[in-house]
C-alpha cells in the first residue's frame, strides 16, 4: 500500500465529517431536531464556535437546515450531485474574522501614521459607495472590499494590501456566506457603514490608537453577531437531547492535543 500524505484538517471539518456520520447512520433522523448548540458542543467536547462553523458546513452541503426561530433539522440525505461542494480549502468564518481583527488592526493603526489626506479622502468614496449600494438595496460588498483595500494601500506595504484581498475574499467563500444570511439585514449593513466612518475619523486625525481600536471594534461586533443564537428555543416543550454516540474514528474526540481550541 503507498504511503499517503496526512491531511491535517480544520476542526470544524472534523467536527462536521462525524455529525455527517451520525445523520448518514440515522442516529438522528430525517425532520427530527438536533440538540441545542450549547448541548451538543458539551458532548462533542468543542467550542459553541467551531460547532457553529460545522453545523454550517453541513448545511452548505444539505444535511441540515437553520430554521431562525425554531431549531435545526435533518435534512434528507442529500445525493452525491447535491452534496458534491468542496469545502476542503474554506477557511472557517469565525477564525477568518480574529485573524482579520488582528491584522487589519495593525493595518488601520500605520495607515493612521504614514496614509495621506488622498489615501483617505479615497477611503471615503469607498464608504459613500457602500452608502449608495445600501441606499439602493444592494448588497454593499464590493465597496466594502474597496474600503479595506485602500486602507491598506494606504500602508505603502504591497504584501499587506495581498493579505487584506486574500482575507476579503475568503469571507465571499460559502461557508462565510452561509453563515451571514443569517443575520444580514439593512439595519446591519448600516451599523457596519458606521463603523467604517469610525475608522476613517481615526485615519484622518492620525489616531493610530483611536484606528487599530475601531477596526478591531468593527470585527468584534461582526463576531459577536455571528456567534449569536442562530435559533431561538420554541415555546412548546423541546424534545429530549439525542446523545451523540461517539465512533472509533479519530474525529471522534475533538478535544485531542493538537486538535482542540478555546473559543476565539
Amino acid at each position: 500500500m503507498p504511503i499517503q500524505a496526512v491531511e491535517s484538517q480544520r476542526l470544524y471539518r472534523q467536527i462536521s465529517n462525524q455529525l455527517r456520520a451520525l445523520i448518514i447512520a440515522g442516529e438522528f433522523p430525517v425532520k427530527s431536531r438536533l440538540p441545542a448548540e450549547r448541548d451538543l458542543a458539551a458532548q462533542l467536547g468543542v467550542s459553541r464556535p467551531s460547532l457553529r462553523e460545522a453545523l454550517i458546513a453541513l448545511e452548505v452541503e444539505g444535511y441540515i437546515e437553520v430554521r431562525m426561530g425554531s431549531g435545526i433539522y435533518v435534512c434528507e440525505i442529500p445525493s452525491s450531485q447535491a452534496s458534491g461542494f468542496d469545502l476542503s480549502a474554506e477557511e472557517g468564518p469565525l477564525e477568518l474574522i480574529r485573524a482579520r481583527a488582528m491584522i487589519e488592526g495593525e493595518i488601520a493603526a500605520t495607515a493612521a501614521r504614514v496614509g495621506r489626506k488622498s489615501q483617505f479622502d479615497a477611503i471615503a468614496e469607498a464608504i459613500e459607495m457602500m452608502e449608495g449600494d445600501a441606499r439602493a438595496g444592494r448588497k454593499p460588498l464590493e465597496a466594502d472590499r474597496l474600503f479595506h483595500v485602500r486602507m491598506a494601500e494606504a500602508t505603502g506595504n504591497c504584501v499587506l494590501v495581498g493579505v487584506v484581498k486574500r482575507l476579503f475574499d475568503a469571507r465571499l467563500g460559502p461557508l462565510f456566506d452561509q453563515l451571514d444570511s443569517h443575520f444580514e439585514t439593512a439595519e446591519v449593513w448600516a451599523q457596519a457603514i458606521a463603523e467604517h466612518r469610525e475608522v476613517l475619523k481615526a485615519l484622518r486625525a492620525k489616531n493610530a490608537a483611536g484606528a487599530r481600536a475601531a477596526m478591531q471594534r468593527h470585527m468584534d461586533i461582526a463576531y459577536k453577531r455571528l456567534t449569536s443564537s442562530l435559533t431561538r428555543a420554541p415555546r412548546k416543550a423541546r424534545e429530549p437531547a439525542r446523545q451523540v454516540r461517539r465512533s472509533p474514528a479519530p474525529v471522534a474526540k475533538p478535544r485531542t492535543a493538537g486538535t482542540r481550541r478555546k473559543a476565539a
